[in-house]
């Protein structure tokens, strides 16, 4: 995959992986727009890379979605990238309090969202040579971490759904690119971590930024970082030492 000379969209692009990526593609010489619900999460990675392109946007809202990819045709009309990288994670306890108020808008954001923007977008991707749809799965689509259930149970749709776009559109010429981090130090989920996971097992944004970037330069169409090689060959099996606490 050429990694030079392209038009990007990050979504959730403004901290954590997103941001790492963002810095990282803009420094190649990519033209990257960055969205964000946030206007001083925008304002904060314009700051740390001055070259993005920023935009607000709620992915998850339909008339928001619609509003930024009529921007993208207008203002980016070769954007041949987009990288589905919005993400939430909510703790969910159903012994006690599963939090239901927050469910539709992870499910939402983590899943139905980036499905919703990949069809918005793809008449203008097929207008693109090289075009690239990469979806952010997990590690834990394969391996699921009990505490975030939800949150797992989204990103193993997302690798179904990848599997399934991919096929589909082989004949088009736009390729279908997962990527499955491991545990990334951010600050998904509210900073928290699971009792099950150690230190180890976790890697900076750059660090994966750095990883995930060689194996898109490599050519792969699913690129596995971290723990994320052993929880995809490994995929249940590892379920019971990942949700150990003892």
């Amino acid at each position: 995959m050429k990694l030079t000379g392209n038009t990007i969209l990050i979504t959730g692009g403004a901290s954590g992986i997103g941001l790492a990526l963002a810095r990282r593609l803009s420094e190649r010489g990519n033209q990257v727009i960055v969205c964000s619900r946030k206007q001083e999460a925008l304002a904060y990675a314009r700051a740390e890379v001055p070259a993005l392109a920023t935009r607000v946007c709620d992915v998850a809202d339909a008339e928001s979605r619609r509003s930024m990819v009529e921007w993208l045709k207008a203002e980016y009309p070769n954007l041949n990238i987009v990288i589905n990288n919005a993400g939430v994670q909510h703790h969910r306890d159903f012994n006690s309090d599963p939090g239901m108020e927050t469910l539709d808008q992870e499910v939402a954001i983590n899943l139905t969202a980036p499905i919703h923007l990949i069809a918005l977008l793809l008449p203008m991707l097929k207008q693109q040579q090289n075009a690239v749809i990469v979806n952010i799965s997990s590690g834990l689509a394969f391996s699921p971490m009990a505490d975030v259930p939800v949150y797992c149970a989204t990103k193993a749709a997302i690798h179904s759904f990848t599997l399934s776009l991919r096929h589909q559109l082989k004949q088009t010429g736009i390729r279908v690119v997962e990527i499955a981090p491991p545990i990334v130090d951010t600050g998904l989920g509210g900073g928290t971590r699971s009792g099950g996971t150690a230190s180890r097992m976790m890697v900076t944004p750059e660090a994966f930024a750095t990883d995930a970037l060689a194996q898109l330069e490599a050519d792969k169409d699913e690129v596995l970082v971290g723990i994320s090689v052993q929880t995809r060959q490994l995929g249940e099996a590892m379920f019971e030492r990942m949700n150990n606490r003892s």
